[in-house]
């Protein structure tokens, strides 16, 4: 895959990845995808921390914040650390007016995008759905005497 992407490209991935994570049934490995690049991003001078902002929806009904950071002309959001609470301004609740730039990425190529960023690749584990050959006799048989013969007592 591309080896050096640029910070739009790294940007439009993370924001395809998000956006899928937030209906994904499992969406921890998007999630830690989107965190680590971030991450990453920030330690190497492509992404900037710019402050705290409140959570709309708190958890347990307590005031929470997150860390607002700039990819390239993309806004996100990270849990904070202790550390960003002494070194980041607070910017108080979030601007609802504003929305990042609407860009198409397939999730597969976003994922492929940051998977090689990052190194953290998922590993495909399926579940097998029990064989057929597991239903005992008994319920074969208690299925095949069943009457399927369906009785009204409306038309009685």
């Amino acid at each position: 895959m591309i080896k050096n992407s640029t910070d739009e490209q790294l940007a439009s991935a993370i924001y395809s990845v998000n956006r899928h994570a937030k209906t994904a049934t499992d969406n921890k490995y998007l999630y830690e995808l989107k965190r680590l690049t971030i991450e990453k991003m920030i330690e190497t001078g492509r992404a900037e921390k710019l402050g705290l902002h409140f959570v709309k929806n708190p958890r347990f009904s307590q005031q929470q914040s997150s860390v607002l950071v700039q990819c390239a002309d993309y806004y996100f959001h990270l849990l904070p650390k202790k550390e960003d609470f002494q070194n980041l301004p607070h910017l108080g609740h979030l601007d609802d007016d504003y929305r990042n730039p609407q860009r198409r990425m397939s999730l597969n190529l976003a994922k492929q995008l940051l998977a090689d960023f990052t190194g953290l690749h998922q590993t495909i584990i399926k579940k097998k759905s029990p064989p057929i050959a597991s239903i005992s006799s008994s319920k074969k048989q208690q299925i095949k005497k069943r009457p399927y013969t369906f009785v009204s007592s409306y038309l009685d």
